[in-house]
């Protein structure tokens, strides 16, 4: 059966076909962008390995969404001869806050409450909703799933996703650490485990899913117990464009002193910080490594600083749970940057880490092992696939 995977963003649709059984396959896949702009484009590619693009206007999401279906059924391009072979439609929505606690079917009620949370994530989650409105509009009789990046981080306990603010600040807006990434990282260590032969539910895993957007989490007999993103993803380690951890203080500084307002200041931290900004040169990881071999100190420095965060945190992680089974590395710098990996799981031995270099060298986007035979914790690279959670986990809502 055909499951359509959205992703759906304020001006774009990411989408992908899977076909869903035994073996999931991805059909196709694209985005659209420009929504709403003068002009917008489509990049589509199927299983046969054909691009198609396009450029037209698409004024709203319903267009865009009429876009996509209409690439998927192409006679030249597409991969499925009438839209009756969509089965069902997950979406990626960003914010459940305190509602969901797992994916569910999309009803007039499950609407409401993401509407609710769309304070907590004003860039994301009326995105979201206009997907589910335009898909609604185009095929009103293909039920519809709704899955959270915030879902899997619902089993902390309070003494991790509260903030040391007044309690009627959290009473009244519900400020509280939420997380992200969480499907990514539920998928990775149940995957982990299950090559490995281990029963998660005995298992403590801290994985680390880095890519331009970084989170890590610790998961304590198959639950989150913590994360480093917090109330929204700005919190944690350093990320491509965003800072991380920094003292509040120093932000309001920034802001007196370089006459920011609210919005800007917003703006700042999201997109002007991170590796990019402290580097000068790039939010990409490769950028950045280039740089360092040439002998850049910036570079070199950048790469030290990001490595002494993850690192940071896999050991407050390790004390949280009193100890490590298993170290996952994922997302796209995780499965690919064997530097990266090196900088921080090196001189961890402390922890009953014996990390592997020579597995690790030139190891790019596989599952696999890299600690070393005798190491009391396993570390291994773990292939991420978001939108294979999203259309699983819509198989099980859909068909049972």
């Amino acid at each position: 059966m055909n499951v359509l995977v959205l992703n759906c963003g304020s001006s774009s649709i990411k989408y992908q076909l899977l076909e869903m059984g035994e073996n999931p396959e991805v059909r196709a896949k694209g985005i659209v962008e420009r929504i709403g702009l003068k002009m917008g484009c489509l990049a589509h590619k199927n299983d046969r390995n054909q691009k198609y693009e396009t450029e037209t206007e698409v004024p709203n999401h319903t267009v865009g969404i009429k876009l996509v279906l209409e690439a998927l059924t192409n006679k030249e391009h597409g991969v499925i001869e009438s839209l009756d072979e969509i089965k069902a439609v997950g979406h990626r929505v960003a914010h459940g806050g305190e509602f969901f606690t797992q994916s569910v079917l999309i009803t007039d009620e499950v609407i409401a409450k993401i509407k609710d949370c769309c304070d907590l994530a004003p860039l994301h989650n009326p995105a979201h909703l206009l997907g589910m409105y335009a898909m609604k509009d185009v095929l009103p009789t293909v039920p519809q799933t709704a899955v959270f990046d915030t879902s899997f981080h619902q089993s902390m306990p309070a003494s991790s996703y509260m903030y040391p603010l007044p309690y009627s600040l959290y009473e009244q807006y519900k400020i509280r650490r939420y997380g992200f990434h969480g499907t990514s990282h539920k998928f990775v260590a149940e995957k982990a485990c299950k090559i490995l032969g281990w029963d998660i539910k005995d298992k403590k895993i801290i994985t680390c899913h880095l890519g331009n957007g970084a989170s890590i989490t610790a998961i304590k007999y198959g639950d989150s117990v913590d994360t480093s993103m917090g109330f929204t993803p700005v919190e944690g380690v350093m990320m491509g464009t965003r800072t991380g951890d920094l003292d509040l203080g120093a932000l309001l500084f920034i802001m007196e002193k370089e006459k920011l307002s609210i919005s800007q200041a917003n703006s700042f931290i999201n997109k002007e910080c991170g590796t990019n900004g402290f580097s000068e040169i790039s939010s990409d990881m490769r950028d950045l490594q280039d740089e360092a071999k040439k002998g850049n100190e910036r570079a070199i420095l950048t790469l030290d600083m990001y490595a002494h965060r993850v690192k940071k945190y896999i050991g407050s992680y390790a004390a949280v749970m009193n100890g490590v089974d298993l170290i996952v590395m994922t997302g796209g710098i995780g499965e690919n940057s064997d530097v990266i990996r090196k900088m921080v799981l090196t001189d961890m031995n402390y922890l009953g880490v014996e990390f592997d270099a020579v597995k690790n060298t030139d190891l790019r986007g596989t599952d696999a092992t890299i600690s070393k035979s005798d190491s009391k914790v396993k570390i291994m690279t773990i292939t991420t696939d978001e939108e294979l959670v999203i259309a699983m986990d819509t198989v099980k809502l859909v068909f049972g």
